[in-house]
């Protein structure tokens, strides 16, 4: 007699999964047959990892990551790849979100940069964390507008409470004055407050000369390569060799 309003009361607090899940132990005699603690934790079980998986979707959703499927169980090791699995392993802890640190990664077109910059994003939304994924052609042209139709202090304060920002194919062009102090900017914003992620074909030994400016370019090097986890991404292209990360 208590089945339908206890039912209708769980739905009304937003318990739907629970109330399922408490209907499907009244058909089953093994569940019956547990004590109400037992009972009691299976269904609290059923309704948190329901939550957990609609914030994982609306999380992911938000990240907007390039390869949506990339995860740190699908990076592989080959040798000549030489991938630091105990850096990855380090990695995929998220400490280093947690402590607001900058991962760099390097290598030639092809070598898998975009899947393991979006697995760490996916893996910092598994642990609760915000990520937003960029290309960095992109977020200097969406700076470029948001600059001239006013919205840029906006757009800057967005960024700055993203947990973890990837910034994707950067350096792939050159870069102009405006870009350049956008870069400096997002990258203040963030230091020792945020993680973040930058992708690029240019070795980080590199960026000073990319970056021409003397001034912003110490000002940006300072902020994210001296205490940044660096992977260096070596081998042929994986596109081409149909690797495991090859996906667009």
């Amino acid at each position: 007699m208590l089945k339908e309003p206890t039912t209708e009361k769980l739905q009304a607090m937003r318990l739907s999964t629970m109330a399922a899940a408490w209907l499907e132990q009244q058909q089953s005699p093994d569940t019956v047959a547990l004590s109400f603690d037992e009972r009691f934790s299976l269904l609290v079980d059923a309704e948190w990892m329901a939550r957990e998986n609609q914030r994982l979707r609306r999380a992911l959703k938000e990240a907007k990551l390039r390869i949506g499927e990339a995860s740190v169980e699908g990076v592989d090791y080959p040798s000549r790849r030489e991938l630091d699995k105990p850096l990855m392993r380090q990695l995929a802890s998220c400490n280093w979100v947690a402590q607001h640190q900058v991962v760099l990664i390097s290598g030639a077109t092809g070598t898998g940069k975009t899947y393991i910059a979006c697995a760490l994003a996916q893996q910092a939304c598994r642990k609760g964390f915000h990520s937003s994924y960029r290309r960095a052609s992109r977020l200097f042209d969406e700076l470029r507008l948001a600059r001239a139709d006013g919205s840029y202090p906006r757009l800057l304060a967005r960024i700055a409470r993203i947990d973890v920002l990837v910034i994707d194919d950067f350096a792939i062009a050159p870069v102009t004055e405006g870009e350049r102090r956008d870069l400096l900017e997002i990258l203040e914003d963030r230091h020792g407050l945020r993680a973040t992620v930058i992708a690029s074909q240019l070795a980080p030994e590199r960026w000073h000369q990319y970056l021409a400016d003397p001034t912003v370019a110490d000002a940006i090097c300072d902020r994210v390569l001296h205490s940044a986890h660096r992977i260096a991404l070596k081998g042929p292209s994986r596109r081409k060799n149909g690797g495991a990360e090859s996906k667009p």
